[in-house]
């Protein structure tokens, strides 16, 4: 992973948080001043926080997990589908984006949300077979359309979700609090981008920046981006190291069965040498 510098995080805008009178009391160990009524975010918490953030999506990439990324902000939007895009024409999977909005229930009722994410499977293959196409008339195909365009506006990017992801990558967690109340309901990681206006506490890996400007929002997503393919680059590395682990837990478990077996002898020997014999009763 590349080393971001504190001149990068400046010239991005990371450091603009919202107005003085906007901001979130828990906030404040990120605020590193007040200036024309505006607060200033410590950069270095800022590097901190993207670092660990960094770290901790490599790690979930190359151990093979999966991801949704949330950007449904006007600023973010582009941004987001374009780096999601990149990662996915270099050959990394395991990562799904929203760029419109978070709909309610996408973890929580993963179920029932991925009969939707069918149902776009279904009418895209359906549409693009012109035999299947030939038995309806064109106002049926039109409807169709009209409902594969809708569903693909709310779950295009998620639609290929097999399974309820691993961690969740939220842009403005203040704005999104329905997927962040989601993701703790289901002990879904969280990663997030998190301006003055917004509760730190309540994200797991927290990175304090500002969340509107369009450099800082580009800097941001293509460093976890970019961590999310190296991962997955490394992936198969990280599956030989957790099956070597799992190899040698599972040695260190036999040698010490016999280990245990010669111990307790030992000490049910101990217990027999120490225990008395009984007196015999005298004869009066």
């Amino acid at each position: 992973m590349r080393e971001i510098t504190l001149e990068e995080l400046l010239e991005a805008g990371c450091h603009f948080g919202h107005q003085v009178t906007r901001h979130n009391p828990k906030s404040r160990d990120f605020v590193f001043e007040a200036r024309d009524n505006i607060h200033i975010i410590d950069l270095a918490k800022t590097k901190e926080g993207l670092e660990a953030a960094g770290a901790f999506v490599k790690k979930l990439a190359q151990n093979g997990g999966t991801i949704i990324m949330l950007g449904a902000k006007r600023q973010a939007r582009v941004i987001l589908a374009d780096e999601v895009q990149l990662a996915k024409d270099s050959g990394v999977d395991g990562m799904f984006a929203v760029t419109n909005r978070w709909i309610g229930g996408t973890l929580t009722n993963f179920s029932e949300v991925s009969k939707n994410y069918k149902k776009l499977a279904d009418l895209t293959r359906f549409l693009k077979t012109d035999e299947e196409r030939s038995r309806y008339t064109k106002k049926e195909i039109g409807l169709m359309e009209r409902d594969r365009n809708k569903l693909i506006s709310f779950y295009g990017g998620a639609s290929d979700m097999k399974k309820i992801p691993d961690a969740v990558f939220i842009i403005d967690t203040h704005l999104e609090n329905l997927a962040v109340r989601e993701a703790h309901a289901m002990h879904v990681p969280t990663v997030g981008i998190v301006d003055t206006n917004a509760d730190p506490t309540i994200i797991n890996y927290p990175i304090p920046a500002n969340d509107d400007a369009v450099g800082s929002l580009k800097l941001i997503i293509g460093y976890i981006v970019d961590a999310w393919i190296e991962g997955w680059k490394n992936q198969e590395l990280g599956i030989k190291n957790k099956e070597l682990g799992e190899k040698e837990e599972k040695k260190e478990e036999k040698t010490a069965e016999p280990e245990k077996k010669v111990e307790k002898k030992k000490v049910a020997k101990e217990k027999a040498a120490v225990k008395k014999p009984k007196k015999k009763k005298e004869k009066v």
